[in-house]
C-alpha cells in the first residue's frame, strides 16, 4: 500500500473542489434520513430552520483536505551524489554495527529504504495567490538579528518528493523548545563563557492533508529531522557535498521505515503474561489506588513541562568539527525530536534551559562504564551546575560497554542528585530515542520485555515497536499503554511535582496567531481554524466583556475568571497541596507540595519530595498489594546483627550492622513476599525469615532489588519515619530539625502559618480559604463568599442562544446529508430515565450535538445539565424540542467535543 502523499500544487486546487462534508466524528451505527425523521416530529421544529441551515453551511464550510496519489517516479541524480550517498550509507551502517549498543542484537528487523531527494521551500506570493517552490531552504529572515543571532520564519512549508509520492510539510517554530532563561555555555582556558539565547530553527508541524501526521525538523543547515504518516516514519538529512548546490538545490537523504507484523503476531500468542511481567498483576491494585483518589483526575491530561539541560562532553565537541554552533544545534535538534514524542503521548513538553559544552576538556572521567559515569556526573551536577533544571543529561561520544545506550536514575526527576542521565552518541533520531528512554526512566517508566509482550501493554501501532522495549527496535516511536500507566502512577504518587510549573518561552516578539500570549496581546487563540471555536478571543484581543480566554482558572463559556477559591488542581495525595484560582487570572498557580517532614498516613509516614513515605508503602510498591511492612521487632532484632538477613549496608564482603538508633533505616523487611518484584530485578534470592514474637509468627523476609543505576531498593528509602520527629536519610535516623529545612513564617500565636495554612516546599504559607497574608494571620471572609459563588454564567448569553440555534441546523444538516453517526446508551438517574445519542461529532471543528431523551419526572433542562455535567462548564445552552406528543421530551446539547468527552453525556 502506498503512503498518503501529494501529487502536485495544481492537483491541490482540483482536490479543493471535491471536498466532502466534514462528518469525521466517531464511527456509529448509521440511521437513514427517513428513520431519523421519525424520531423528531418535523412539524414541531422551528420554522426558521431553512435560514439556520444556510447559516450552518457557512459555519461549517471547512473540511478535511484529500490526500493526493503517488507522484511521478523519483529522479535519477548524478553519479557524484550517488557515490556520496553510498559512502554515507556505508558509514551509517558501520556506525550502527560498532557504536550503538542498543542495536547490536536486534531480535526484530526493521527494514528501511533510502532515496536522494531535492526538497524545496514553498513561498506564497500575494500577487499570484499561490505557492511556488523555491530551491533555497534557508528560513532565516532578512535583516533581522536578535542577540547577534539570526531570526527564523515563524511558519514555513517544504515540498519533498520521495518514494513515488510528494509530501508538503507545514511547519511552525517550536516556541516551547527554549525557555526565556536559555543559555549556552562553553569553556575557554578553563573558564566558562556564557551566551544568552541561541539560534532557533526548530519546527514542529504535519503533512498537509494527512490526518494524525507529525513532523519535527530543524532548518539551520538543510533539513534535519523526521515526519510520519499513518504508515511510515521518514528521516531526512542533507548530504555533505564538496561543491556548491545553490543554483540547483541541496540533495538530501531520506529514509523510510518499512513495517513488519512482528508485534501483531506476538499479540496473538496465548500465554501467562503475568509470570514474565509481574507489573500487569498489579494494575488492578494501582487502579484501586487511583479510584480512592478520584479528585486527582486530570493530572495526566494537564500539560506538563520538563525543563532539561544538556551537557556535551569533549568528544562530542570534537565530533562536531570543534564547532560550538554545530554541537549546540545538534543537541537542540535532538531535544526538538524528543519534545515531539513527549507532547503527543505523555502530555509533557521538553524545554531546554541550557546547553553546556566541554570545549577544552572533560569535567569528569569519561569511560565505557555508564554506571560509574552516571555516579560521577551526578556529583558534577551537584557541585558545579547552577542552572535550575528538572533534569540534566550528558551526551557523550563514547561507546558504552553496556547492554543499553543510555542510563539514568529511576524516578529521579526534580532531584538535584538523581535527576541526571548519560547517553552515548548516535545519529539524531537514534539519539532522540535514547534520550526519550533515559528521560522516561527519570519519570518512573520501566524497561519492557520485548519478546512475548503481554496483552494490554502493546503500542498503539502494531509494527513500530515500543520506546521502552529492550529488544533494540530500530525506529520505535510510541510508548506502550503500560509505560503510560506507569507515568500516570508516578504522578499520582506525588512524583514529578516540578513538571507543572510552566516556563516562559524564549522569544518575546509579538506575532498574532502563533498561540502564545505575548506583550501587547490580551490573548492568542492560534490558527484561524482554532479561533473560530474560541468565543473569548478575537484577533489577539479579548471579546467584548471577556476577562480571559483560556486556562484552568478561566470559564471558557462565560469568558470570566473563576472566583478566588475555585480548585484548579486537586491534590494527588496527602503530601500534595490544593491549588486554587487567584480570582484575577486564568492560570493556575505553580504546583507545590507540603514541606518535607509533614506527617501523613495517619501519622505513620512522613512527606518527602511530595510523596508519603512509609516502610509499608515501600514493600507494596516493590512487591505488590499483598506485601506489607514487617513488625518493628524484625528491625530491632535483625538489622543489628550485620548479616545478610539484616544490616545497614556492605563494606567489601562484610555486612555492616546498624546502630540501635538506625535499625529502621537499614535493610527493608517485608511480609508476604512472593514471585518476582514488580520493579527492578532480583539480585540473588528472597531470604525468608520468621520467628515467634509474643505468641505470633512474625514474617521478616528481605531481598536485594536492583535498578539499572545500581540503586538497591532493598533498603529503607529516604524520608521514611524512624521515630518521633525523625526521618531516614542515607540509612541513618536523623531528626527533622537537623535537616536544615527552611521554615515558614510563624504567626503571633506561635504557630507555623498562624495555624491557618500549610507550609509548602518553597517555605511559603498556603492559606486556607478565609485567611490571607504571608503568615495567614489576616482573616478574609470575602474569600469564602467568592468561593461559594456559582462558577458559570447565571443564564444563557446572547452568543450562546445564537450558537444554540445553529445546533438545530447542525442536526438537520446531519440528517439531510446522511453523515450523522448515532450511538445509543440508556440509564437511570434519580427518578427519570434517559436515552443518549451522539447525533453529530466533528473533530476537525470540535463541535458536537448530543441528544438526551427524558421520560418520568420533568426537571428543567438546566437541572439535567447540572446533574450530568457537574464538572463541565463548556456545554453551551440546551435546546428543548418537544417531539410529536408530550413525552418523551428531547433535549439537544450543543457544545465542543472535548467538553462532552469529559462528561457523562458522551457515549464511550
Amino acid at each position: 500500500m502506498k503512503p498518503p502523499g501529494r501529487t502536485s500544487l495544481r492537483r491541490q486546487k482540483q482536490q479543493k473542489q471535491q471536498k466532502q462534508p466534514p462528518f469525521s466524528g466517531r464511527r456509529r451505527r448509521r440511521l437513514s434520513s427517513s428513520a431519523a425523521a421519525a424520531l423528531l416530529c418535523p412539524a414541531r421544529l422551528p420554522s426558521s430552520i431553512p435560514l439556520l441551515f444556510l447559516a450552518l453551511l457557512l459555519f461549517c464550510s471547512g473540511s478535511p483536505r484529500i490526500c493526493g496519489v503517488a507522484a511521478d517516479a523519483a529522479l535519477h541524480w548524478n553519479e557524484t551524489a550517488e557515490e556520496i550517498e553510498k559512502s554515507q550509507a556505508d558509514e551509517d551502517t558501520a556506525f550502527q554495527q560498532t557504536n550503538s549498543s542498543s542495536y547490536k542484537n536486534n531480535s526484530r528487523s526493521s527494514a528501511f529504504q533510502k532515496e536522494i531527494t531535492l526538497p524545496s521551500r514553498l513561498v506564497y506570493y500575494l500577487n499570484r495567490d499561490s505557492e511556488s517552490p523555491y530551491h533555497v531552504l534557508d528560513t532565516r529572515t532578512r535583516h533581522q538579528q536578535k542577540h547577534n543571532k539570526a531570526v527564523h520564519l515563524a511558519q514555513a512549508s517544504f515540498q519533498i518528493e520521495a518514494f513515488g509520492s510528494e509530501f508538503i510539510l507545514d511547519l511552525s517554530l517550536n516556541n516551547d523548545l527554549l525557555s526565556s532563561d536559555y543559555v549556552e555555555i562553553h569553556y575557554e582556558e578553563g573558564k566558562p563563557q556564557y551566551s544568552k539565547g541561541g539560534e532557533h530553527c526548530y519546527y514542529h508541524g504535519n503533512i498537509r492533508g494527512v490526518e494524525n501526521s507529525k513532523a519535527a525538523l530543524s532548518t539551520c543547515n538543510g533539513l534535519h529531522g523526521m515526519f510520519e504518516d499513518s504508515y511510515y516514519l521518514y528521516l531526512i538529512e542533507p548530504l555533505e557535498l564538496t561543491h556548491s548546490t545553490r543554483s540547483t538545490g541541496r540533495p538530501h537523504v531520506i529514509q523510510r521505515t518499512l513495517g513488519t507484523n512482528t508485534s501483531k503476531q506476538l499479540e496473538d500468542l496465548d500465554y501467562d503474561s503475568t509470570s514474565e511481567w509481574p507489573f500487569l498483576s498489579e494494575l488492578q491494585w494501582l487502579r484501586r489506588k487511583r479510584r480512592r483518589r478520584a479528585v486527582s483526575r486530570g493530572i495526566f491530561e494537564e500539560m506538563k513541562y520538563l525543563e532539561l539541560m544538556i551537557v556535551n562532553d569533549y568528544k562530542m565537541f570534537k565530533k562536531h568539527r570543534s564547532s560550538h554552533a554545530y554541537t549546540n544545534n545538534f543537541a537542540k535538534s535532538v531535544v526538538n525530536l524528543v519534545d515531539a514524542i513527549y507532547k503527543e503521548q505523555l502530555n509533557t513538553r521538553v524545554v531546554l534551559v541550557a546547553v553546556e559544552t566541554w570545549s577544552d576538556r572533560d569535567r569528569i572521567n569519561v569511560h565505557p562504564d555508564p554506571r560509574q559515569m552516571l555516579h560521577d556526573f551526578s556529583k558534577y551536577r551537584q557541585n558545579f551546575i547552577k542552572q535550575r533544571a528538572d533534569a540534566v543529561h550528558l551526551l557523550s561520544n563514547v561507546t558504552f560497554h553496556y547492554k543499553r545506550s543510555s542510563l539514568s536514575y529511576f524516578g529521579g526527576i526534580c532531584s538535584v542528585s538523581r535527576g541526571v542521565g548519560v547517553n552515548e552518541y548516535g545519529l539524531p533520531w537514534a539519539m532522540a530515542q535514547e534520550l526519550s528512554q533515559s528521560l522516561a526512566q527519570n519519570l518512573g517508566i520501566q524497561w519492557e520485555p520485548g519478546a512475548r509482550k503481554p496483552k494490554g501493554c502493546e503500542c498503539t501501532e502494531s509494527w513500530g515497536g515500543c520506546i521502552m522495549e529492550e529488544t533494540g527496535v530500530y525506529h520505535p516511536r510510541k510508548f506502550s499503554r503500560c509505560s503510560i500507566a506507569e507515568y500516570k502512577d508516578f504522578l499520582l504518587r506525588g512524583g514529578g511535582s516540578c513538571l507543572f510549573n510552566k516556563p516562559t518561552k524564549l522569544f518575546d516578539t509579538t506575532e498574532c496567531g502563533n498561540g502564545y500570549v505575548e506583550p501587547g496581546e490580551d490573548c492568542d487563540c492560534g490558527f484561524q481554524t482554532d479561533c473560530k471555536a474560541d468565543l473569548c478571543c478575537k484577533k489577539c484581543s479579548l471579546s467584548n466583556g471577556a476577562h480571559c480566554s483560556n486556562g484552568p482558572c478561566c470559564n471558557e463559556t462565560s469568558c470570566l475568571f473563576f472566583p478566588r477559591g475555585f480548585v484548579c488542581r486537586s491534590p494527588v495525595n496527602e503530601c500534595d497541596i490544593t491549588e486554587i484560582c487567584p480570582g484575577d487570572s486564568g492560570q493556575c498557580p505553580p504546583n507545590l507540595h507540603k514541606q518535607d517532614g509533614f506527617a501523613c498516613d495517619a501519622n505513620q509516614g512522613r512527606c518527602y519530595n511530595g510523596e508519603c513515605k512509609t516502610r509499608d508503602n515501600q514493600c507494596k510498591y516493590i512487591w505488590g498489594a499483598k506485601a506489607s511492612g514487617s513488625h518493628k521487632h524484625c528491625y530491632e532484632k535483625l538489622n543489628t546483627e550485620g548479616t545478610k538477613k539484616g544490616n545497614c549496608g556492605k563494606d567489601g564482603e562484610k555486612w555492616i550492622p546498624c546502630n540501635k538508633h538506625d535499625v529502621f533505616c537499614g535493610l527493608l523487611l517485608c511480609a508476604n513476599l512472593d514471585g518476582v518484584p514488580r520493579i527492578g530485578h532480583l539480585q540473588g534470592e528472597i531470604i525468608p525469615t520468621s520467628f515467634f514474637h509474643q505468641g505470633v509468627v512474625v514474617n521478616c523476609s528481605c531481598a536485594h532489588v536492583l535498578l539499572d543505576d545500581d540503586t538497591d531498593l532493598g533498603y529503607v528509602e529516604d524520608g521514611a519515619p524512624c521515630g518521633p520527629q525523625m526521618m531516614c536519610m542515607d540509612r541513618r535516623c536523623l531528626s527533622i530539625q537537623s535537616l536544615n529545612i527552611s521554615s515558614c513564617p510563624i504567626g503571633a500565636n506561635g504557630k507555623v502559618c498562624s495555624g491557618h495554612g500549610v507550609c509548602s516546599n518553597e517555605a511559603t504559607c498556603i492559606c486556607n480559604y478565609t485567611w490571607a497574608g504571608t503568615d495567614c494571620s489576616m482573616h478574609d471572609p470575602k474569600r469564602k463568599e467568592e468561593a461559594e459563588k456559582p462558577n458559570g454564567p447565571k443564564g444563557p448569553s446572547a452568543t450562546n442562544l445564537i450558537i444554540g440555534s445553529i445546533a438545530g441546523a447542525i442536526l438537520v444538516a446531519a440528517i439531510v446529508l446522511g453523515g450523522t453517526g448515532w450511538g445509543f446508551n440508556t440509564g437511570i438517574i434519580g427518578e427519570w430515565t434517559f436515552l443518549r445519542k451522539v447525533l453529530f461529532a466533528n473533530n476537525s471543528s470540535k463541535i458536537a450535538v448530543v441528544q438526551l431523551t427524558r421520560s418520568g419526572v420533568h426537571s428543567s433542562s438546566q437541572a439535567v445539565s447540572r446533574h450530568l455535567l457537574p464538572e463541565t462548564g463548556s456545554i453551551l445552552c440546551p435546546i428543548v424540542v418537544k417531539a410529536c406528543a408530550g413525552d418523551p421530551q428531547i433535549v439537544l446539547y450543543f457544545g465542543f467535543v472535548e467538553a462532552f468527552q469529559n462528561s457523562d453525556l458522551w457515549q464511550q
